[in-house]
């Protein structure tokens, strides 16, 4: 499928970082970080870690590099001093850093090698290969009980984008089970094709299977999660838009069995459900995930052909089934002229550039979080906003929906001009509480980038006693370019 072009300038992910030394306690494994409470635990210590991409960080003098700061979680959640800082100077990091290779582009974890820590997941999409530009990398930063420690890069398949430079490996990343067998599977999109690893992979970065995923051709998302109740992940490829599909098309493949290739040859086209990135998660708590996609570009923003999302950006929700989510099901939409969803739609809102999944107030039902970094705050335009939806016994509902920007009272900071505040969210419990904290990344916050961090609780995020977090406080360097910290999140966000 060719990809229609986009001719406006939108915000993409790319970053560079200086590097900081590891601080975290000493601890044996807790319970292994595949499950549910401790995905993201890196040094095996009970709590959630938050790893925030700052892909415009420097290294030196060298501009665009790209790092990733991980903060340490605790009772007392997350801190700047607290952390370590990754680049591609760290050592035991494969490469070296170089002008625009974004390192922290996108981030996510798993625990790959099944040592009971999680490891960290970076993708670097304008890496330069040999001689091919943007072909991207991505690369496996190995959890302990000391923290993250050395890496691997994730080797592309044998003829994987053949003839072509400006692939951009590691544009989205997707990791959960597809087989039952309790070894995450890993998931790369890219601007050439898709690729699926089957776990478990050994310290060298090596799977125990890798599939090329050509069926697609372009393949801008990726999104696992088990949406039929059976204990094994389905996989969502999102190619993004195409000549005949502006929204982009959604198309499922299921898991096989233990031993069995991962994926199977078997796909499913969704034909009424649309998106460029998504995350999956059971917002109505019947036990099945539901999938949320984000389309994020409208007509205004395409200099070209009209058929985008609506004016200013939209969600789609499938739920899922004993039966998993059916080509027969029609996705509800949610849009800011949705009755119910703060804000006004407008040109550029970017709506459903970021989205995550999960549950803020402990009620058993998922929430949705979504950015639209684009969206003006009184007179001060991409200012932006993230839109808290709650999930319910009905499905995903306006009922309690609140909107947060930098002019909220209890945040942090200024809505200011050109902030992105909700370029990248995330949801996560960083105190181990049972409730979700909020995290909203706004990379062009002042020249190094931040995130806002809210507690979770049982009438949601908590804005009295908030923090922003910004990147040279967290470790990063800035040069020559604004560093971004903040523009990936493990949570989706949709890049163009």
């Amino acid at each position: 499928m060719r990809r229609a072009a986009l001719v406006a300038t939108v915000l993409t992910a790319s970053a560079a970082v200086t590097l900081t030394p590891v601080t975290a306690s000493a601890t044996a494994p807790y319970k292994g970080a595949n499950t549910a409470a401790v995905q993201d635990d890196f040094n095996g210590d009970g709590y959630r870690d938050l790893a925030v991409g700052a892909p415009n960080a420097s290294n030196g003098s060298v501009d665009e590099a790209g790092s990733v700061v991980v903060l340490y979680g605790s009772a007392s959640s997350v801190s700047s001093t607290r952390r370590t800082v990754v680049n591609q100077a760290t050592t035991g990091v494969p490469g070296s850093p170089e002008d625009a290779d974004n390192f922290g582009a996108t981030v996510t974890s798993a625990d790959l090698d099944r040592d009971g820590y999680a490891d960290l997941i970076v993708g670097a999409p304008h890496e330069t290969v040999g001689s091919d530009y943007s072909r991207g990398s991505v690369t496996v930063v190995w959890g302990g009980p000391n923290g993250l420690a050395g890496g691997s890069s994730i080797p592309v398949p044998s003829g994987y984008g053949e003839g072509r430079s400006y692939c951009r490996f590691g544009l989205s990343l997707a990791t959960g089970d597809m087989n039952g067998d309790g070894a995450p599977e890993l998931s790369v999109g890219s601007d050439c094709e898709g690729a699926t690893y089957t776990g478990p992979f050994t310290r060298t970065g090596k799977a125990a299977q890798t599939v090329r995923d050509t069926f697609y051709g372009e393949t801008r998302g990726v999104v696992m999660g088990d949406v039929d109740g059976d204990g094994k992940a389905e996989q969502f490829w999102l190619p993004g838009p195409t000549d005949g599909d502006l929204r982009g098309p959604v198309y499922l493949q299921h898991g096989g069995k233990p031993g069995e290739p991962n994926p199977t040859s078997v796909h499913t086209e969704l034909p009424y459900a649309d998106g460029h990135a998504g995350v999956v998660g059971d917002i109505n708590g019947d036990g099945y995930g539901d999938l949320v996609t984000g389309v994020s570009t409208d007509d205004s923003m395409s200099g070209g052909p009209v058929g985008w999302a609506h004016r200013g950006g939209e969600i789609q929700v499938l739920y899922g089934s004993a039966q998993g989510i059916t080509a027969d099901q029609k996705p509800k939409v949610f849009q800011q002229d949705t009755a119910g969803v703060p804000g006004t739609a407008e040109d550029g809102d970017m709506f459903g550039q970021s989205i995550s999944i999960g549950d803020v107030d402990g009620d058993k039902y998922a929430d949705v979080l979504v950015g639209s970094p684009g969206e003006g705050v009184g007179t001060h335009a991409a200012a932006g906003t993230a839109v808290l939806l709650r999930g319910s016994a009905s499905g995903l509902t306006t009922a309690g929906a609140a909107g947060y920007t930098q002019d909220t009272a209890g945040v942090p900071g200024t809505a200011e001009t050109g902030d992105w505040f909700g370029t990248a969210v995330h949801l996560t419990d960083l105190n181990k509480d049972g409730k979700l904290e909020t995290v909203v990344g706004a990379p062009t916050e002042n020249s190094d980038g931040c995130v806002w961090i809210a507690r979770g609780s049982s009438a949601g995020p908590v804005l009295s006693g908030s923090v922003n977090i910004c990147g040279k406080s967290a470790g990063i360097t800035v040069h020559g370019v604004k560093g971004y910290f903040g523009a990936a999140l493990a949570g989706t966000h949709v890049e163009l």
